[in-house]
């Protein structure tokens, strides 16, 4: 519904920003690296993407400083078992870089440190996620542009590519590539290497 909100930051708590856009004041839940993005702009316009929460009781709004943090926690809501509150306590606890890190590492340990994450959940999130995280240039981390980027990747590493290898093979085919082409270019990209 809502892609961004901008206006003036009003309010600024531990876990929800207050953004004055119009004379209306949306009330936006925040992880602590958006917190931490924002918290010198008390007073001053800020950009924060939106993803809107609707239960049947209960309508919430959450921020985010980043397209790709929100892509982040896009992926996390999709893991059966991790709600919107599981997720955002993840990106409070870890960065986007040290997230995608864990779960390409497999360490359920880092993941579990945020509040209200065990475990046997932490296993899940990676298990769900593994493969759908790739590093681009500079350290950034951003989501995988569709499922069918997942699958194909899933393919280069059966044929026995390593993940960052199949990444940066798959990095700036369209979305809209069919699977079968996106796996033919990136094995011409790979033997070129």
């Amino acid at each position: 519904m809502f892609y961004y909100i901008k206006g003036k930051l009003v309010t600024l708590a531990n876990d929800f920003a207050a953004v004055d856009c119009g004379g209306v004041a949306y009330k936006l839940w925040v992880s602590g690296s958006t917190y931490s993005a924002i918290a010198s702009k008390l007073d001053s316009n800020v950009l924060l993407y939106t993803y809107l929460n609707v239960r049947e009781d209960i309508m919430e709004l959450y921020g985010f400083a980043t397209e790709e943090e929100l892509d982040l926690f896009k992926l996390l809501i999709g893991v059966n078992g991790v709600g919107p509150k599981a997720a955002g306590a993840i990106l409070s606890t870890l960065t986007a870089e040290s997230l995608t890190a864990a779960v390409n590492a497999g360490d359920a340990k880092a993941i579990s440190r945020a509040q209200g994450i065990g475990l046997k959940t932490a296993q899940k999130i990676i298990l769900e996620l593994s493969g759908k995280l790739t590093h681009i240039e500079g350290g950034a981390t951003v989501a995988e542009a569709s499922y069918a980027d997942g699958d194909a990747m899933d393919a280069l590493i059966v044929l026995g590519f390593r993940k960052d290898e199949a990444a940066a093979a798959l990095k700036g085919l369209p979305a809209s590539m069919p699977l079968e082409e996106k796996i033919g270019e990136a094995l011409k990209r790979l033997n070129r290497i």
